[in-house]
């Protein structure tokens, strides 16, 4: 599902229109990038928790030529499913 079906989805649900409903996503995934971004959680309770991760300095090697390199430290966003998504999806 891409994000102008989830606004048909949404505004049918809520009964907005579908301008309105995209609005409201975008809001939503504009403050969940915000708080990721200063280093906060996000925890829908019943759906999953966004998480910024950290991952350590390693070292790896080129595919291509097989030379090792070093990857530094870094940051990304991780998700972790809620109870509630776990038990919809294994349906």
């Amino acid at each position: 599902m891409r994000k102008p079906e989830l606004a048909s989805a949404v505004a049918e649900q809520a009964g907005l229109t579908k301008d309105k409903a995209s609005e409201v996503i975008t809001a939503f995934t504009d403050q969940i990038q915000a708080a990721t971004a200063k280093g906060q959680d996000v925890s829908l309770i019943g759906f999953g928790t966004f998480s910024v991760r950290k991952r350590e300095a390693r070292t790896g090697r080129n595919p291509q030529t097989g030379a090792t390199m070093n990857i530094p430290a870094s940051k990304t966003v991780g998700f972790k499913a809620g109870k509630a998504l776990k038990e919809a999806v294994a349906k």
